[in-house]
Order: structure tokens, then sequence, then C-alpha cells
């Protein structure tokens, strides 16, 4: 991991390619800067990895996430697209709601099941709030809900960690 905060313009740009199509999205340009991600800040399967809570993050978060649960776990796509959604709704929280200068982000595996951890130095506590059909915000924790197996949080002496997991079948069966 890098000592100091990378600005994060480098990840969100894909590189040029010499051709008038190359800024449109394709898995190629979005596996460069998911990698390049990991290279920036680390591997959230190693350790923690710190980034600057600005709304920016998200999609650097997202990125990680794809990029170690599609590619270096293998796990199915339906799994990554949902870890993807649910890590960006945390984040979310965790820059609107803590005032913090950073959040951790952090990736567990273990047999049957993986769990994704956000952690900021807040202590309120997230409210899992109800959803009606016409709003327009408030629907994080609801998804995060709906789509994990289970969630939580895990108040710390400064801070907290906010959490999912889900269930996935072994890596050979997901391929």
């Amino acid at each position: 991991m890098m000592g100091g905060m990378a600005g994060l313009e480098d990840v969100e740009q894909p590189r040029p390619r010499g051709s008038a199509t190359a800024a449109r999205w394709t898995p190629a340009v979005e596996d460069e800067q998911a990698f390049r991600a990991v290279e920036l800040y680390g591997n959230p399967t190693d350790e923690e990895v710190r980034l600057p809570s600005r709304p920016e993050s998200a999609a650097t978060a997202r990125r990680l996430t794809h990029c170690v649960v599609a590619r270096q776990w293998g796990l199915s796509a339906q799994t990554a697209e949902y870890a993807v959604l649910l890590v960006s709704e945390l984040v979310g929280n965790a820059v609107r709601h803590t005032g913090a200068r950073v959040f951790g982000l952090r990736m567990l595996r273990r047999r049957g099941w993986i769990r994704i951890e956000v952690r900021d130095p807040s202590r309120g506590l997230p409210c899992l709030m109800p959803v009606h059909e016409m709003d327009t915000s408030g629907r994080g924790l609801f998804l995060v809900d709906k789509l994990s197996d289970r969630w939580g949080v895990d108040l710390l002496p400064r801070g907290k960690t906010t959490w999912f997991e889900m269930r996935v079948s072994d890596r050979t069966a997901e391929r």
C-alpha cells in the first residue's frame, strides 16, 4: 500500500489507446483501471485499504471490489455485481454521513462466504429506514439488507466497521 493519498484522476480515466473509440467502456479498460487501483491503494484482501472520503472514491472501491470478487476469487458475475453495488452503498454512507477524511475497505473470504467491510472513524450507527416507492434516497441499507445474507456494524474504540456477508459456492462450482 502506498504511504500517502494519491489522486484519483489517473484511476478514473482510461489511458488513450490511439483510437477514436478509446473512451467507450470495455471490459479490458475496466480491468485495467481495477488493476491500477490495486497498484495505487493495495489489495483489500491483504490488508485494509484506506481511501480518501470523497464521492470519487466510490468508483475506486467498486473497481477494487470487482477486481477481487470476479478476478482474484473467480466468483460468479452476479455475486460480483451484488458485491460492487453493496460496497458502493456502504462507501456512500461513510462519505456522506461521517465527516471522515478517510475510510477503510477490507475483503475476506472463507469457505462458503465472503465478507466486505467499510471502516470509518464515526461511532454513529447506520439506520435501516423503511423504503417507499417514490423515495429518491435512503435505499442503501435496504439494498444491503435485501442482497446480502447478513450484515451488521461492529463498534470500535474509535469508529465502526459496517460489513456484509454473502454465501458463495466453491470456486469450481461458480465458473
